[in-house]
């Protein structure tokens, strides 16, 4: 089936009364659901084990990371008594040894839950959020290490989706993930990335929070309006083929994790009250990294959420006081509203993309030396179709960050865009579910790709 686009000027009558209302009104009531007073009460907890260092104690009921994976595990089987055993609770682990950082033989324990999608079970989105902490010898297990920030707030943002979303169905499957072994080595996420692959995950999406709590930086801004979101700009798995290819069609900055963090941004500027995203297109910090790392690293398209204005003094420092500057990553570093603030951001992204139909598969685009552009794709059959509506093309001038041009082509494979020239954009597709939900943006060829 095809149908055509006459101008730019007749394209808003083409867009239908969808139900997206329907859609908004669940993303804005799930952003108010979400509370700063359980974040605050998760924080404490979390600080409360002493160290929750990877090499720390594993035995006793109070202190080490032992003691904390195993009150993550029990409460995300409380969450799951609330929901009627709505979540699939276990630990995800393996041994490393030999590393620079794991010299003795240790076992790296994640706690995971999964809420299985109704209509797409295979189809996941994931949040993340790190176990572990460290003071400022990276190898020091046994010294105070609360890691109320970095990152006992993004743990606790997990464990808040958690409570909110699994009150939901959604027809994709939601992966609730606490991490460990980051600080040493991103092997929490290397352990997850290497199972997903091994059976067959179908991961479209890991939202990694790493330190969402911290409003004053080392630079001395105070700013609790602005969330920063690091994207890769093309994919880790990106063949010497598929690079001679994006050379010529483009897609330098139009990787899944970069239209993933762009669907973020959309819904901060949608439902999260006085909250600002800035899109940084960098994999991580300077040099640095993060759990979504080893999920990039497979091919697996992964986001950084964290604070806009880091402070170094709060960070991988031993408890002391020195000059007068009080050094240490405690409870007072942690604004629990703006915790929340960026919980709510991953809670809204979660169910829009749970709740969206299938990402649009197998994008093709053609046009060269013709008036107009055709995009072409896979329609999905059967029970994960069930939800779908149809599908907006989307299309920017090449050097804008945003998509800032959309029409609803309806249920079809195939559209073309009358008089719009394909050397003077970039384009995409996404889905649309009968409730409004509306995937990310996908672009076309393996540049954009986010798997089938």
């Amino acid at each position: 089936m095809r149908v055509a686009a006459i101008s730019l000027l007749l394209l808003t009558p083409l867009i239908p009364a969808l139900a997206a209302d329907d859609d908004a009104t669940r993303l804005h009531e799930l952003q108010a659901a979400v509370s700063a007073e359980r974040i605050q009460t998760d924080i404490e907890t979390l600080v409360g084990f002493g160290t929750r260092h990877t090499l720390s104690d594993t035995q006793s009921e109070s202190r080490g990371i032992g003691a904390a994976r195993r009150w993550i595990k029990a409460e995300f089987e409380r969450i799951s008594a609330d929901c009627r055993g709505c979540l699939e609770v276990r630990y995800v682990s393996d041994f490393v040894e030999g590393e620079r950082r794991i010299p003795e033989r240790t076992e790296v324990v994640s706690v995971i839950a999964i809420q299985r999608g109704r209509l797409d079970p295979d189809r996941i989105v994931m949040m993340s959020g790190d176990i572990d902490s460290r003071v400022t010898d990276p190898l020091n297990g046994t010294s105070d290490s609360p890691g109320a920030n970095d990152n006992a707030s993004g743990l606790a943002g997990v464990l808040e989706a958690a409570r909110v979303l699994s009150k939901e169905k959604f027809g994709g499957t939601i992966v609730y993930a606490a991490l460990a072994g980051e600080e040493q080595g991103l092997f929490g996420g290397k352990i997850l990335a290497a199972q997903a692959l091994e059976e067959g995950w179908r991961i479209k999406a890991v939202l990694n929070n790493d330190m969402i709590g911290n409003i004053e930086g080392v630079d001395g801004v105070i700013d609790n309006a602005t969330a920063r979101v690091f994207s890769e700009g093309t994919r880790a798995v990106e063949t010497p083929e598929e690079a001679n290819l994006r050379r010529f069609r483009g897609g330098e900055v139009d990787s899944p994790s970069r239209n993933l963090a762009r669907h973020i941004d959309r819904l901060a500027d949608r439902y999260i009250p006085n909250l600002n995203v800035m899109m940084v297109y960098r994999l991580d910090r300077f040099r640095r990294g993060g759990h979504h790392r080893p999920f990039n690293d497979v091919g697996i398209p992964g986001v950084r959420i964290m604070e806009t204005h880091e402070n170094y003094n709060r960070q991988h420092q031993d408890l002391r006081t020195e000059d007068g500057i009080a050094y240490g990553d405690v409870l007072s570093g942690v604004n629990f509203d703006y915790a929340r603030k960026l919980t709510s951001l991953n809670v809204v992204a979660l169910a829009s993309m749970a709740a969206a139909p299938p990402f649009p598969a197998n994008v093709e685009i053609e046009g060269a030396v013709s008036p107009s552009t055709t995009l072409k794709w896979t329609r999905p059959e059967g029970k994960p179709a069930r939800n779908l509506a149809g599908y907006r093309i989307h299309w920017r001038l090449t050097d804008a960050s945003q998509w800032t041009y959309s029409v609803y082509a309806g249920d079809v494979s195939e559209y073309t865009l009358k008089n719009v020239v394909i050397d003077n954009y970039y384009f995409g597709v996404s889905s649309v579910a009968k409730d409004g939900a509306e995937s990310p943006v996908v672009f076309p060829g393996p540049a954009g790709s986010f798997g089938e």
